[in-house]
Formats: structure tokens, sequence, C-alpha cells
């Protein structure tokens, strides 16, 4: 028998347990995304108004993933009904290009432990104004954005030294983004020109001068070294002013360790603005974050002028980068430096942090200077992403409802014989744990049933000694895989 039609004899369209990750998973994103929601989550999601930080500690499964999707969501729907108080969602979920950069240039040759150890709170705080700058100029230079962008001077200025060090935008090339970014902004930086202007004035002066000596035969005087030398005095102040934009901009590439800025691009866009706009501007140009939270309070005050209340960065899939590979000692090298209580407490800001349940064991085993300046007491702590049987047994029903085509909808219950009653499945479910391991024991199931019968004798329901069979063998695959000892 196929599971089709097993399925279709129930009204369901496609199978409700085919997919495990909430990323692809269509019926969780139709119906579940809105409906479904863990017994922590006003606890994680807090008020738009007024981001807080969530640190969430999870086993593969549980649905971390599931809940960044719902977080996006409810923040989309908080933008829509207050678009003067709205949140603006930074997404920080892939490590690999920040970490790849950051060993790329800290020591590719070393073991990859040593490189991850040099990891600080201020490439975090990098990677983050990176993400954040170029989804705002990503908003600001689209050509269907129509809303005004009201901004002070100084506030113009900011965003176009921000977009100059943190603008990682592959869809076009830089110096044309900058250009639109800065015309769109009103950013003009005419002043930023005249050593340039001087220069190329200096050029036509000296050759039309050269022109008029060759016509007159009186060329003499370009043998000297003084006409050469007032040439040169035109370019100096250029030269000068080069010179310093690409020690300054040298020293900004050394000291952001995961930026994909070149030298050269940002030297010219320094060499454009303005000697007077840059004095006193905070610049990443040591291994300190001092600097980045000045420059983090900037991008703050350009998003309250946009019309955001406060801004959210949400941490997600920590443990898929190539380079940590699931490992929980450099997962904990990575996001360790992060806990810091001032930096999580930063005023107008939230993180929701989704991590691996590994990680709360070495929390576990922290001392008390570590504790003091994570103040994990305040960050709103879940220690484990925990789920009822009630809660998955409504969850498997919530998508059987999602999938059924026919009225009334189908239910949970009825793809079981009358003996596997409510009580014996919440028994059963809650020891699946988390929604993953749900899915994957019901999808199992379908299919033993429906390879145990032939299309010519069809079962439609399924009865408890089935149930029972592939539940305990589910269990022991479960247990071992948690010990290492199997692939499941």
């Amino acid at each position: 028998m196929k599971i089709q039609e097993f399925l279709e004899h129930h009204g369901i369209a496609g199978n409700p347990f085919a997919e495990e990750d909430a990323q692809n998973d269509t019926v969780f994103k139709r119906t579940c995304l809105e409906t479904t929601y863990h017994p922590a989550w006003d606890k994680i999601y807090g008020d738009p108004a007024d981001p807080s930080t969530a640190i969430v500690f999870g086993e593969k499964g549980a649905g971390k993933t599931a809940l960044k999707l719902q977080m996006v969501r409810q923040f989309e729907r908080h933008n829509d009904t207050a678009p003067e108080r709205r949140t603006f969602v930074v997404l920080y979920d892939d490590f690999n290009p920040f970490l790849d950069r950051f060993v790329s240039r800290t020591g590719p040759n070393r073991p990859v432990e040593k490189t991850l150890g040099l990891w600080k709170l201020w490439d975090h705080m990098d990677a983050i104004l990176s993400l954040a700058v170029t989804q705002l100029v990503t908003g600001l230079t689209d050509p269907s954005q129509r809303r005004p962008v009201k901004l002070t001077p100084p506030q113009a200025r900011d965003l176009a030294l921000l977009a100059a060090c943190y603008d990682q935008s592959t869809g076009e090339t830089f110096p044309s983004r900058w250009w639109k970014l800065r015309r769109r902004v009103g950013y003009t930086a005419w002043l930023g020109l005249w050593p340039l202007a001087l220069g190329i004035l200096g050029a036509l002066v000296f050759a039309v001068a050269a022109a008029v000596a060759v016509n007159r035969g009186t060329t003499g005087w370009l043998g000297n070294w003084w006409p050469w030398l007032l040439l040169a005095a035109t370019w100096g102040p250029w030269a000068v002013r080069r010179l310093r934009a690409t020690w300054t901009a040298y020293r900004i590439v050394r000291s952001m360790r995961t930026g994909n800025r070149t030298l050269g691009q940002l030297a010219a866009a320094l060499a454009r603005m303005p000697e007077v706009d840059l004095a006193g501007q905070p610049l990443p140009l040591m291994a300190r974050s001092d600097d980045r939270y000045e420059l983090l309070a900037k991008l703050q005050a350009i998003l309250t002028a946009q019309g955001y209340a406060g801004m959210v960065v949400i941490v997600d899939r920590l443990d898929e980068p190539h380079l940590i590979n699931g490992s929980a000692e450099r997962m904990k090298q990575v996001i360790w430096p992060m806990l810091d209580n001032k930096f999580l407490k930063s005023p107008g800001m939230g993180f929701k942090l989704l991590l691996p349940v590994e990680l709360y064991r070495f929390i576990e085993r922290e001392d008390e200077q570590f504790n003091q300046r994570a103040r994990l007491d305040k960050q709103n702590l879940v220690p484990s992403l925990e789920w009822s049987g009630e809660t998955l047994y409504d969850i498997a029903s919530t998508r059987v409802k999602a999938a059924s085509v026919g009225d009334p909808p189908a239910t949970l219950a009825q793809l079981f014989e009358p003996e596997v009653d409510q009580r014996r499945l919440l028994d059963g479910l809650r020891s699946l744990r988390v929604p993953r391991q749900l899915f994957k024991f019901l999808y199992r199931l379908l299919v033993a049933h429906c390879h145990a019968h032939t299309g010519e004798q069809p079962v439609y329901r399924i009865p408890l000694e089935r149930f029972d069979t592939v539940l305990a063998v589910f269990r022991r695959d479960q247990d071992a895989f948690d010990r290492g000892l199997a692939p499941r």
C-alpha cells in the first residue's frame, strides 16, 4: 500500500511529517508559523516596542529555527501595524563568511581551535554592523523605496561612514552603491573634492602655458625645475590626503577581521569625505570594542530617524559552519565573547540567542568571573527548550489539519485504531522530546504501516501493536544516537 493512498483516504494532501527542518517546511510556514508556539514564547519574544535579550538552549530538532521564523513573522506584523515604531531585525545565522575571513586573516595555517581562540567581542560587533548596515543601505537604495529619508547632515555623514566600512553587498560594485547612498541621503561632500580639483586645475594651467610656449617658441622655461615643482605642489594636498586615507584604511582593514572591504575601496571612500567630517569620529581602527559601541550608537540614531524604535539581532545555526562542524568546544569559543552583559543590555537593542543545548553544560561549570560578566540571570534564560507530550500532540494534530483538504478536516486520532486512544498517544509522544523526533517517528510509522499491507487489501488505520513496535525501535535508535553509538 502506498503512503499517498493512505493519506488520500483520510483527506490529507501530502505527507505532513516529511520535512524535518523548519527552514524548508511548507506546512509549518503555511499554518503552524502563526498558530503553534512554544510555552516559553512570551519570555523569548518579549515586547517588540522595547526589545529585550533572551538566551535559549535547545537540542537538535527542538524548534530553534522555527522560533526564529516565528519571531521574524511577528516582528513583520508589528512593523506593519506600527510603521513609526518599527523593529529592525538582523539575522545573524550564517557564520561561514565571517569565520572564513577571520581565519584567513588571523592564521590560515594554525589549528582551528587556536584560531577561534582569538575571536573576540568586537569581531561579533563588526559582523553585526556589517549585516545591519548592508540591510539598511539595501533598503534605502532600492529604486522602489519611496519612504523619505529623514536624516540630519551629521546622520547622513555617519551613514556614509558606516557604509564605507561595513556595507558588504555583492549585488553591485561598492563605488556605485556608495554613490547611490550618498545621493539618496543628501551627503554630497563637495568639500572633499577640493584637493583633486586643485590638482586638476594646476595640470590644466600648466598644459595651457606649455601649449602657448610651444606656439611662441619660448619653451626654454620648461627645462627649469620650478614649473614642475609648482605643478607637483598643486597635487600635494591630494597626495597628502590620499596617503592619510590609505593609512587610516589600512588600520581599519587590519582591525576588521570579519570584513571584506579592500584597502583601495576604503581609501578612496575616506579620501572623498572632507577631513572635517572625519575629525573625532569613531572608527574601527584598533582591536577593541569601545569604537564599535559608538558606531552601534550612531547606527541606532539613524534607525530611530527612519522610524525604528529598536533593533533585534537573532543568532541561530551556530553549530552549522564548516569550521565548527558541530563541535561544542568550537561553538563555545565563538559565542562566549558575546555573553557580555554590557553588550547584551545595549540600550534599544535585543539579542535572541538560539543556542545548542551542549553549551549549557559549559555554563554550569563556569566560574564567578564569567557569571559576573555575563549576568545570565538578567537575560531571560531558557535552559532547555522542552516540549510536553500534550504540546507535541497539538503540533502533530495541527499539521494533519493543515494538510487536510476535506471538510471536516482530518484529525491525528482518526489515523489510528480506537485502541490507540489519546492517553496512549500522549504517553508515546512524550518520550520523543522534540518536534523533529516527533516528525521522524510519525513518518517512520506511516511507512512501516503502509509497507505491511498490499494495495489490494489496504488497512487505513494504524493498530496499537504497530504503534508500540515502531515506537520501541525508534526509542532504541534515539538512545543510541544520543550516546553517539549510531547514526539516525
